[in-house]
């Protein structure tokens, strides 16, 4: 029985000993740089989740990551059918698909599942106002599979109950 607890630890070790995490807090870290950073050096898969969509350099870093090839899926809470949040749309005149997560009454999820490994995730909203003017956090899951896995599961289970965008005009 020793024997196997030793082996497990040996593995548990390995496995963590991988995983890379860090964090970015505002006032006075470049979160969006930094979030940014993470989307252009994505190979294959950005999923994400947002409640506030309207910085600019996170929507263009999107836009890119689809004309790169990228599989890119989004889930925005209803309040980004508002004309005033402009993110939304953007997507959608560069051929991503959107859904709507209006079944709770706020879908405040603010995350990133980055190549089905790496998570991004805290209070940071995807907003000029996160960056400029508000205390937000922002934690980095790098290289964690299975942490990538849950937020996947959830995100998948957010699109099920989710609807297509309205599209403005």
């Amino acid at each position: 029985m020793l024997k196997k607890i030793i082996i497990l630890s040996f593995f548990l070790f390995n496995c963590v000993s991988a995983q890379e995490i860090s964090t970015c807090f505002t006032p006075g870290g470049n979160c969006t740089d930094q979030i940014v950073k993470r989307i252009n050096e994505a190979k294959t898969s950005l999923y994400v989740q947002a409640y506030s969509f309207t910085s600019q350099p996170i929507i263009q870093a999107i836009v890119k990551a689809h004309e790169r090839g990228l599989i890119v899926k989004v889930i925005l809470d209803k309040e980004n059918e508002d004309r005033r949040n402009f993110g939304a749309q953007t997507l959608i005149k560069n051929k991503i698909d959107v859904l709507i997560d209006d079944k709770p009454a706020i879908a405040h999820n603010k995350v990133m599942v980055v190549d089905e490994k790496d998570v991004i995730t805290g209070s940071f909203n995807f907003t000029k106002s996160a960056q400029d003017r508000n205390a937000e956090n922002v934690l980095f899951i790098n290289n964690d599979p299975i942490i990538a896995k849950k937020y996947l599961e959830n995100f998948n289970n957010r699109a099920l109950v989710s609807r297509k965008i309205k599209e403005q005009n």
